[in-house]
């Protein structure tokens, strides 16, 4: 054994000692993206939506049968408050603010009587509030002007419109019957 060897050695485990420590202060891109990556959360969806549109066609003396068709069934029909429906709704969507809504329907003799409740939203308004604001981009133009009109007009006749009428020194092609010849 020569006096070098044991020196050379340690040299090479320091060596490889050191690149192993330096990996790890190396910024990784494959691991700087899967830090990035989240867990799929689900959208949580509570109750039944109620709409200005639903509760503007309530009217006094309807049947709870009535109501029933028009708001949906109650989240909370109590057997304490008998005269009480309850409809609650929330929902919570990833890149948007949760929303919660919360509406009380009263019955006299179980005839409408009157509503309690949150503002409500219209249809419209609440489709609005679902989109993330990544989903709410510029739609673009679908209209022409006439001077786009007229140039597309003018491409179009001119020579690189393609013949209408097939060459009559192609070969024609021919394609086998779909279906064998009924004998």
């Amino acid at each position: 054994m020569t006096p070098l060897q044991p020196l050379l050695a340690r040299s090479c485990g320091l060596l490889l000692l050191s690149s192993l420590v330096a990996c790890a202060w190396v910024d990784d891109p494959v691991a700087r993206a899967m830090r990035k990556v989240t867990p799929y959360r689900i959208e949580v969806v509570q109750g039944n939506f109620v709409s200005k549109e639903q509760v503007q066609a309530l009217r006094p003396g309807m049947t709870r049968n009535q109501v029933k068709e028009i708001l949906g069934t109650p989240l909370i029909a109590s057997v304490f408050h008998a005269d009480r429906w309850d409809y609650a709704f929330t929902i919570q969507r990833k890149g948007t603010q949760p929303q919660q809504r919360k509406m009380s329907v009263f019955f006299q003799n179980d005839v409408f009587f009157k509503y309690e409740g949150d503002e409500l939203p219209s249809e419209s308004e609440f489709a609005e509030r679902l989109t993330t604001p990544e989903e709410r981009k510029q739609v673009p133009r679908l209209q022409a002007t006439p001077q786009e009109l007229d140039k597309f007009k003018a491409q179009k006749s001119g020579s690189s419109a393609p013949d209408t009428q097939p060459d009559p020194d192609a070969p024609r092609k021919q394609y086998p019957p779909l279906e064998p010849n009924a004998k």
